[in-house]
């Protein structure tokens, strides 16, 4: 599931979230995963990920950052 991550859009519905990836072949991978619910955001302060949950409360989540090389399986060009 593609997500939104300006700070502003919020997540459409509940989901598991195990590494965020970006259009340039980066990806944020989570220490261990994290449930995002229907209104939470999610946010970058820096190089960070920031979930904001629905209420205010921000969670940064622990990571590395790696790269990514190729298509990940089920992805189409």
């Amino acid at each position: 599931m593609r997500l939104e991550a300006d700070g502003a859009t919020p997540i459409p519905r509940l989901v598991l979230v195990e590494d965020l990836e970006t259009e340039t072949g980066h990806a944020f991978e989570l220490a261990s995963p994290l449930f995002l619910a229907a209104g939470d955001r999610i946010a970058f302060e820096g190089d960070v990920p920031v979930f904001v949950r629905a209420d205010g409360e921000k969670v940064t989540p622990a990571g590395n950052w790696s790269t990514r090389c190729g298509l990940r399986a089920g992805r189409s060009r």
